[in-house]
């Protein structure tokens, strides 16, 4: 704000979602290339219908969009496929139909509140893992409602502990 106050500034940045309960920043010091183009030699390697038929058959499979993203890298070289064919793995899943139903960030915290869940009937006094419970149960809800908001999930989804295994088998 004008007055120097520092309240505008917070209000602007307070609507990116960030890390909650960890101190660190990620991979706050990567960077992507400069250039946004692919090199020159893949161009001649791989069309746009190659490397999207590629993403069919490995989303056929079973696997992610990151781990499609990790094979594409590690076994055809293929290190930006937004550069190859003008979009990025997930969209192209979307056109084609094979997206999975919940985003992969969610997906994988509900697996890890399943496991910790099913540790905790095991082991009932381990009161870290039931602090730690909650604060996977509330990265999930926060998640939620971020993706419904966006409408990326239906408007009526809700996480539920007793139903959760069955949404990660």
């Amino acid at each position: 704000s004008p007055d120097g106050d520092g309240q505008a500034l917070f209000h602007e940045t307070s609507s990116i979602m960030g890390r909650m309960h960890a101190p660190g920043h990620g991979i706050s010091r990567s960077s992507a290339p400069y250039v946004r183009t692919a090199p020159a030699w893949l161009k001649n390697l791989f069309t746009a219908d190659d490397v999207k038929d590629q993403i069919y058959k490995l989303a056929r499979k079973g696997l992610t969009p990151s781990k499609i993203g990790v094979r594409l890298r590690d076994a055809k070289g293929i290190a930006n496929v937004k550069a190859l064919t003008g979009n990025k793995i997930l969209r192209i899943l979307k056109a084609k139909g094979l997206a999975p139903n919940i985003p992969e960030d969610l997906y994988h915290l509900i697996k890890k509140a399943v496991s910790v869940r099913k540790h905790m009937e095991k082991n009932r006094s381990d009161y870290d893992s039931k602090f730690r419970l909650i604060l996977i149960e509330s990265r999930i809800h926060r998640l939620a409602r971020y993706y419904k908001k966006n409408n990326v999930l239906p408007g009526n989804w809700k996480y539920e502990s007793a139903t959760a295994s069955a949404l990660v088998s």
